[in-house]
């Protein structure tokens, strides 16, 4: 079976651990509310650091995969004019 690596279930699971990840700070932080906010905004940074990166990632799977079909193609039909090419000379 193929694995499935899609770009934006990677990005989902990613936002969602963030979230409860915040809550479960929020709930038992014995910080004050100045180091739980500077902590959060730290944590809300990474995460956009985190999401753009699995977005990069994304993006360069997907045009990876772009350039193998191009070329699957352009193969395929090289084969099939050398093919014709055969046939007509039989």
């Amino acid at each position: 079976m193929s694995k499935d690596t899609s770009g934006g279930s990677v990005v989902i699971a990613f936002v969602v651990g963030a979230l409860t990840g915040a809550a479960v700070a929020l709930l038992f932080a014995p910080a004050s509310g100045e180091e739980t906010r500077e902590y959060l905004g730290k944590k809300a940074r990474e995460s956009k650091d985190k999401a753009r990166d699995a977005m990069d990632q994304g993006r360069e799977y997907y045009e990876r995969q772009r350039e193998n079909l191009a070329t699957a193609v352009d193969r395929g039909r090289e084969a099939f004019q050398q093919a014709r090419e055969r046939g007509d000379q039989a």
